[in-house]
């Protein structure tokens, strides 16, 4: 009886302990402070988002379980999935694949005054399937020393014969690409998008490859004149940790194109909340939170971004870069003509 006794006792013990930790552990264990909890698919993998999903998780009580990947990878995840997804919330770095999210099934239309007021309208979808979050313009970075900033002016100069062997961008693969190219159909119509990509094309000083700053690099190296880049890469290079990157940054120069005639391409990081959440006023609770003045702030600020919050600053270097004028589209039109915008750049012989 003794050692039975023993036992009920170290066992009440050990239970009680358990309830205790679990308590005192429970917003790591289980869901949030209120109970409740949301599951994010990001195609971003910068530490400025986990910085913002921890804030949410302060403010509000709820925790973000986030689940990374590329954007296609996600999308068809979430269709296979189906309505046993545990998404709640989608986040994608591309208008086009955000469209291609839309069309997949996967996104569920939502209403929201918050976002109406914090988004302008162009740069977010209609019906609202999603809603950008940031912006960055895809622009001319040149060498000052090869190139003086008078002899740039559009996308579409840049087909003359005098940028023979001078230009660089990513392969036709690339979305970035493929959204520009979109904007372009959208703008002047498939037979003139089609000879712009195949005077680009024409006048490459390589084989396309690499990513963004690879463009810069080979710029700053002497292979190229002008690269067709994204702002942020260039914000991020001036700021590396790498004593090269910074280098290369600070050798170069930004220019927007097109400022006299349809305006710089822009696309966005956007946001929409899943088709078959199971939380959907918190998941839309969540991308208001991300379009408020604060979140879009530490965008800026942290990944060189624009916030789209018209209320929030610019990072400085940013300021220093000058006002543009964008393409006057709607974003959501980029994921509309990206399987002919693709198909033209093939026709184009844009490898």
């Amino acid at each position: 009886m003794i050692t039975n006794n023993n036992f009920v006792r170290k066992s009440l013990l050990f239970a009680a302990i358990s309830v205790g930790m679990f308590s005192l552990f429970g917003c790591t264990l289980g869901v949030g402070t209120n109970g409740e909890s949301i599951t994010v698919y990001s195609e971003r993998h910068y530490d400025t988002d986990q910085i913002l999903f921890d804030n949410f998780e302060d403010e509000t009580g709820i925790r973000i379980d986030v689940v990374d990947g590329d954007a296609d990878f996600l999308i068809n995840r979430m269709q296979n999935e189906g309505e046993g997804t545990p998404a709640d919330v989608l986040i994608i770095a591309d208008a086009g694949r955000l469209h291609r999210a839309q069309e997949a099934g996967v996104l569920r239309p939502s209403e929201s005054q918050v976002l109406n007021e914090n988004i302008p309208a162009r740069y977010r979808e209609a019906e609202g399937h999603w809603y950008g979050l940031t912006m960055r313009a895809r622009v001319l970075v040149f060498d000052p020393e090869r190139v003086d900033r008078s002899e740039l002016s559009t996308y579409e100069a840049l087909t003359d014969e005098e940028w023979e062997g001078r230009i660089v961008t990513r392969t036709s693969a690339n979305i970035y690409n493929q959204s520009l190219m979109a904007s372009f159909i959208e703008i002047v119509g498939e037979e003139e998008a089609l000879a712009l990509a195949e005077g680009l094309a024409a006048n490459f000083a390589r084989k396309p490859s690499g990513n963004d700053r690879d463009q810069a690099k080979y710029v700053a190296a002497g292979g190229a004149d002008v690269a067709i880049m994204n702002t942020y890469y260039m914000g991020r290079m001036l700021h590396s940790s790498d004593p090269y990157e910074r280098e290369v940054g600070e050798s170069l120069e930004v220019f927007f194109p097109n400022q006299e005639t349809t305006g710089t391409h822009v696309n966005v990081s956007g946001a929409g909340v899943a088709k078959h959440s199971d939380n959907p006023e918190d998941a839309l609770r969540f991308i208001e939170f991300l379009s408020g003045e604060e979140s879009q702030a530490s965008f800026a600020n942290a990944n060189f971004e624009y916030p789209l919050n018209r209320n929030v600053d610019k990072h400085e270097l940013l300021e220093s870069w000058g006002d543009f004028k964008p393409q006057e589209i709607r974003l959501d039109v980029l994921g509309k003509h990206s399987v002919r915008a693709a198909e033209l750049l093939d026709e184009a012989g844009w490898e």
